[in-house]
């Protein structure tokens, strides 16, 4: 096995797929040619298709497509190469219709496209510690205009903080109604953006007044767990190995990635943070941070976090969730849910 698999495995708590996951339709006349699939693809790969025609149909022609979008046609039964460059990591849904007698028949399959970038194991140093809230189940963590910001979460004890980190005194409160259970935040446009777990609503205020601005209806069947931002677009987490791309303008989900360390997906994604063109990511119940790229979905670092436990007051404290960037120190800040200290850290190969 490889070394970072190794690494994901222990750090991230993930699983490995088994090989030859494909998924086909048992129900028509033609079948995709799965005796040369491999049990995964890299980025630099290329796949040859083609359908079986065990009843010797004459066939015309076939369209191949990977994804819903057509990628080619060929005549009769030739083969079609193509090239997974380009394409998301994760499974890549093959769809062949091929044409016969005027009439047309449906075949399908799969392959997982994973990821082919080592994960580097990254080291941390603790530069200061500071007090945070032990009630403070936390949620979204960020700074603005060098002020630290935070989104707690829980049913009847969600709230939007702002704090000075270093003494741990909180500037302003404001609690969300007992039914949301509040989750991620981020800030953009001069907006704090703030989702719900289950409600799949999300909340828009004014960062200065904090008065709502507007309330929203999410655009996809998801729960809502993270958030940052790029400076123009919103990032967010719902609990599986996607991060979604949402414009902040109309709060449409524009654009996703899938999680991938090596050939395993990364579920679980929580807590996010866009940090000099990576997004770090606490996974859920790990201590553990994975630093994705946010173009393709890789992993390309992973802070193994668990030492900070033993500065706890309580070391068997909730999970590891909150991290934040400091522009103006170039410095990471951390925390967990009710966990009675932040700590501000340095991160190194």
């Amino acid at each position: 096995m490889k070394k970072y698999n190794f690494l994901s495995i222990i750090l991230l708590g993930i699983t490995i797929v088994s090989c030859g996951d494909t998924k086909k339709t048992n129900n028509s006349v033609f079948s995709f040619d799965e005796s040369k699939f491999q049990a995964h693809y890299l980025p630099q790969d290329g796949i040859q298709l083609g359908v079986l025609n065990p009843e010797s149909k004459e066939v015309d022609s076939v369209a191949y497509y990977i994804n819903d979008l057509k990628i080619g046609t060929t005549k009769g039964l030739e083969k079609l190469s193509f090239q997974f460059k380009n394409q998301k990591l994760g499974y890549q849904n093959l769809k062949a219709i091929v044409y016969y007698n005027g009439e047309n028949a449906l075949a399908i399959s799969r392959v997982e496209l994973v990821s082919n970038v080592e994960p580097k194991l990254l080291k941390y140093t603790i530069l200061n510690t500071y007090p945070h809230d032990i009630s403070s189940f936390t949620e979204g963590l960020e700074f603005y205009k060098d002020t630290l910001f935070e989104g707690t979460g829980n049913y009847n004890e969600s709230k939007l903080l702002k704090t000075d980190y270093k003494t741990g005194k909180i500037y302003k409160s404001q609690n969300l109604e007992g039914k949301y259970f509040g989750e991620g935040i981020t800030i953009v446009n001069n907006k704090i953006y703030q989702i719900t777990y289950k409600e799949k609503i999300g909340f828009i205020y004014n960062a200065d007044t904090w008065k709502l601005e507007k309330t929203f209806k999410y655009d996809k069947e998801i729960e809502g767990w993270g958030m940052t931002n790029d400076g123009n677009y919103i990032y967010q987490s719902d609990g599986t190995e996607k991060i979604w791309k949402m414009d902040p303008a109309t709060q449409k989900m524009i654009d996703y990635v899938n999680v991938y360390s090596g050939n395993a997906k990364i579920e679980s994604i929580n807590e996010l943070e866009w940090i000099e063109g990576k997004i770090y990511t606490n996974v859920w119940q790990k201590d553990a941070i994975a630093v994705v790229n946010p173009a393709t979905g890789a992993v390309e670092g992973i802070l193994d976090m668990s030492g900070l436990r033993k500065f706890l007051t309580y070391p068997n404290a909730e999970v590891l969730n909150g991290i934040a960037y400091n522009p103006k120190t170039k410095t990471i800040f951390v925390t967990g849910k009710n966990w009675d200290k932040m700590f501000e850290i340095k991160v190194s190969e």
